[in-house]
């Protein structure tokens, strides 16, 4: 089989950046009051910024499929005519602007000047994003592409509005003591951010510049015994068992707010660290990689508060990772679910740090119903 390497990353994020003290002025106040909760989330993410496809009177800027689109084009914004080739377009979100068509045929309708070309789109959460990149590496392995994109990108801050949200009263007492209670309706508001990245996959190297290549993608899921911990468009039921919002009648699904995200904080605190990252160690082990051959960590961070999480798990199982190879930009970016992995390796990519032999450990957890991916690249 060929090799395969990202050759080229590109992003793309919706107007200009929003700080913390600007967020309730685009995603508004519910019941017409500061949010309670709002500066005990960001204590605990440390998300200094973030990018919203809306303006403040929730005018929309740019749609998902325009901001995917937008991202693959500034892969060719050198030599946009060869944005024909690509043979292979490959996009996932968790945000799509609509159930039919699919996300990845709206994108390619955004890029006219390609071919009629093969398109999938991968769903879920944050690891969509690395299975769309897969489908990318495996097609080129395989031989049969021979320029393939990925791109992931994300549209919620529209839902993330108030006017979305029934009245709720939040419980700061409780929040102080326990920050995965902050883990709420509430907490996603606070986090989640809008925008898209790509990479360019191809069999052979850059002539005159870094590529990446890829030496292996593993992945692997817990919803054979674990249940849904991250939902939007259904109701977890007391046995845990999710109800889809196409067995409420329509009064209902506004009643029980049937359309927000929510998340489980109990299974969030207990689970998310140690399923996915006992299973890094394995697969480390078992592809006889040591943390002492890795330069960079990238893991994809729903919040900072997880950071430690992981430090002691990897401290704790004889595997630590020195903070200084760790890399992370979701104090910049905010959380970009499925397209965060992409946007921490562009920056890395394109900072003209990286070095020749340098190895770079990916890590994309996602809180769903517990899925997670791991990659290893090498600088070449």
């Amino acid at each position: 089989m060929s090799e395969a390497y990202i050759t080229r990353i590109a992003k793309f994020l919706p107007n200009e950046a929003v700080s913390n003290e600007e967020m309730e002025q685009y995603l508004g106040y519910i019941n017409g009051k500061p949010s309670k909760s709002k500066a005990i989330v960001l204590r605990n993410n440390k998300i200094k910024s973030r990018y919203y496809a809306i303006t403040k009177d929730g005018t929309v800027t740019h749609t998902n499929a325009e901001m995917a689109a937008l991202a693959v084009r500034a892969l060719f914004a050198d030599a946009p005519d060869t944005l024909k080739e690509i043979d292979l377009l490959s996009c996932a979100t968790s945000s799509a602007d609509q159930l039919m068509p699919s996300h990845g045929v709206m994108v390619h309708g955004h890029l006219p000047e390609t071919e009629s070309i093969e398109v999938v789109s991968p769903s879920g959460v944050c690891c969509a994003g690395m299975h769309a990149f897969k489908y990318a590496y495996m097609s080129v392995r395989l031989g049969e592409k021979v320029k393939a994109v990925s791109c992931a990108s994300e549209r919620l801050s529209s839902v993330l509005r108030s006017d979305q949200f029934e009245d709720e009263i939040q419980q700061l007492i409780k929040l102080e003591q326990n920050p995965f209670l902050a883990f709420e309706k509430d907490f996603l508001r606070w986090m989640l951010s809008d925008g898209a990245g790509s990479f360019l996959v191809e069999s052979k190297p850059n002539k005159d510049s870094i590529s990446l290549k890829i030496e292996w993608i593993e992945g692997c899921s817990y919803a054979n015994h674990e249940e849904a911990c991250m939902y939007m468009g259904a109701d977890k039921l007391p046995d845990g068992t999710l109800k889809s919002y196409k067995d409420y009648k329509p009064d209902e699904v506004l009643e029980k707010s049937i359309l927000s995200i929510k998340q489980d904080v109990k299974l969030l605190g207990e689970k998310i660290v140690k399923l996915g990252f006992t299973k890094l160690k394995n697969i480390l082990i078992e592809k006889g990689v040591s943390m002492d051959d890795v330069q960079y960590f990238l893991p994809h961070l729903s919040s900072y508060f997880f950071e430690s999480k992981i430090d002691e798990f990897f401290t704790e199982n004889g595997i630590p990772i020195p903070k200084e190879k760790w890399f992370t930009n979701l104090d910049s970016k905010g959380n970009v679910g499925a397209a965060s992995i992409y946007m921490m390796l562009e920056e890395v990519f394109n900072s003209g740090r990286l070095k020749k032999g340098e190895k770079i450990l990916l890590a994309v957890p996602e809180s769903s119903r517990f899925s997670y991916m791991f990659c290893l690249l090498t600088v070449v």
